[in-house]
């Protein structure tokens, strides 16, 4: 019988792990697929330039699988069972999928926080079909005489690169920041400079050390009794993961993230290897990684490398774990990149302007490449499986190491 692996999750880590073990191991012994709610890929770095109103590539999973022997299922996962080893899912078929190596993939969404409103009346980037929702609430919104305005709660990077995308693609309408504290408060004094200049460049209202603590139709209302009035409410107060994991038995952290190793294997299930987002990983400076592109790449090396290694009988070796800084797009012409050191902290240094730009460009356009093409330059050579431990064995000897 085959060995089976179950991917969830065709996001950026996803799809390139399923290419890789697809190149690296035999069909002959092994059965890979992939579950996904969508048919095609999605370019999460760049929803808040879709939102804004410009064309993104989603080339289609079938197509960017097609020739690899990887299975995709079109479904919405609903429940994992690690004890059964099988995993739930919706779709014409419905039912449940079994598997003996399953990797964790499901990403984030945006976290309301508990904030009452932001279910019902705000909009979000983490997603296609609410950034596409975001895009009508925009085109209704430009066709209106006077406009409207557009209120951006939250000043990480993905409300940073959302309000400069909207405010630069759309200069008919009126774009306000909310920060919790001040603008751009991780990022170096020059940094901060250059995005508040970015900022009043681009006409956007910037509003600081705000605490929105509810979310109406048309205004939000905020911890020191004030009224924001807005047309569109896009919230990027921060993520969180879905709660399946958790639900699921797996263990995981107060926020549902998958507690792995170092290998990226869930310290209670050694079948189950969590990425990106979902999984709650150190870094080599021992510090936990942040939900971010450059952490799902990272955290996909390593559990590739895991996977084919447990699998091959074949020694795992430890890919690096860092994160380097931040690349922000402010619109289509400018942009900061920030590095950071051991401690996570800002650099005095930064990188600005087109420059910055042309890099973030380069970054993405190379994600979207590699994802696209999950198999180029990998060895042709498929490796067959040695014998694997079965779990239960594998939990009698004794659990990995916790992060």
């Amino acid at each position: 019988m085959k060995h089976r692996i179950v991917v969830l999750g065709a996001g950026y880590a996803g799809s390139y792990i399923a290419g890789n073990l697809a190149r690296r191991l035999s069909q002959a012994d092994t059965e890979i697929t992939v579950v996904n709610a969508e048919p095609d890929f999605v370019q999460r770095l760049r929803l808040h330039q879709l939102a804004a109103g410009q064309e993104i590539e989603a080339p289609q999973l079938a197509d960017i699988f097609v020739g690899t022997g990887i299975r995709l299922r079109l479904a919405l996962v609903t429940a994992v069972d690690p004890e059964r080893q099988v995993v739930a899912v919706a779709d014409a078929g419905g039912g449940e999928l079994a598997y003996d190596t399953l990797l964790y993939a499901l990403g984030s969404h945006a976290a309301d926080h508990g904030v009452p409103g932001v279910a019902e009346h705000a909009f979000s980037v983490t997603g296609r079909p609410s950034a596409l929702r975001l895009r009508e609430r925009l085109d209704s919104l430009s066709r209106r005489d006077g406009g409207g305005i557009v209120l951006v709660v939250g000043d990480g990077l993905t409300g940073i690169e959302t309000a400069t995308e909207i405010a630069e693609s759309r200069p008919g309408l009126s774009v306000a920041l909310v920060a919790r504290g001040e603008l751009g408060a991780p990022l170096s004094a020059g940094a901060r400079s250059h995005l508040r200049q970015a900022c009043d460049r681009l006409g956007i209202t910037v509003v600081e050390r705000t605490s929105v603590e509810a979310v109406e139709a048309t205004r939000v209302l905020c911890a020191d009794g004030t009224a924001l009035a807005s047309d569109a409410t896009v919230w990027t107060a921060g993520f969180a993961v879905s709660p399946i994991a958790a639900a699921g038995g797996l263990k995981v952290t107060e926020d549902g993230r998958i507690v792995v190793d170092r290998i990226m294997r869930s310290v209670s299930h050694p079948n189950v290897y969590a990425v990106g987002d979902s999984a709650y990983a150190i870094g080599d400076n021992g510090r936990p990684l942040p939900m971010s592109c450059a952490s799902a790449g990272y955290t996909g090396m390593q559990a590739t490398a895991a996977i084919v290694g447990r699998l091959t009988g074949r020694k795992i070796a430890n890919t690096k774990m860092e994160y380097l800084g931040n690349h922000i797009s402010l619109g289509r012409r400018d942009g900061i990149m920030q590095m950071v050191d051991d401690e996570a902290q800002a650099k005095p240094k930064y990188v600005g302007g087109r420059k910055a730009a042309r890099i973030k460009a380069g970054i993405l356009k190379m994600s979207l490449w590699t994802t696209s093409h999950p198999t180029f330059g990998l060895p042709k050579r498929k490796r067959r499986l040695a014998a694997v431990p079965e779990a239960s064995a594998e939990k009698a000897v004794g659990r990995p190491e916790s992060a």
